[in-house]
Formats: C-alpha cells, structure tokens, sequence
C-alpha cells in the first residue's frame, strides 16, 4: 500500500469511528479506539458490501461503505457489551 493511499485509509478510518459514535449515540472511543473502530468498519464495510455485489466508487463510496460497516461493528460491540 502507497503512503497517500495509506495515510487516506487512516483519515477516513477517524473521520467514520467518530462519526458512528456520534450516530450510535455513544461517546466514542477516543482518538486511537475511533481509529481502530473507523478502519475495522471500512474493512467490513468493503465485505459486506463484497456480499452483497454492490459496487463501491470514489471517496463519497468508501465513506459510505466505511461508515456502515462501522455501525455493523458498533451495533455488535453493543450486543457483546449487554451480555
């Protein structure tokens, strides 16, 4: 992986862990946990929408793909976290 492209994965992966805090009316996870949880999303994202055969185009695609596979990963930590 390129460093542009490297450094662009880690922005969006902040950019999307907080803002599916913020949706998932959490408090986030800081900075590091909002990181990790924003990457993870973008990579199970980018899977569930490999299932689905739903194509992903441009920044606003992989925002959005990001975005919902870190709402999956939230949505299950919430499940884990109440047992």
């Amino acid at each position: 992986m390129e460093t542009n492209s490297l450094i662009l994965f880690l922005v969006i992966g902040l950019v999307v862990g907080w803002l599916a805090g913020r949706i998932m009316k959490g408090k986030g996870f800081g900075l590091i946990g909002n990181l990790i949880v924003g990457c993870v999303g973008a990579i199970l994202g980018g899977w569930v929408f490999g299932l689905l055969n739903l194509a992903i185009n441009g920044l606003i695609g992989s925002l959005v793909a990001a975005l919902i596979g870190a709402l999956i990963l939230l949505w299950l930590i919430s499940l884990i976290k109440k047992k």
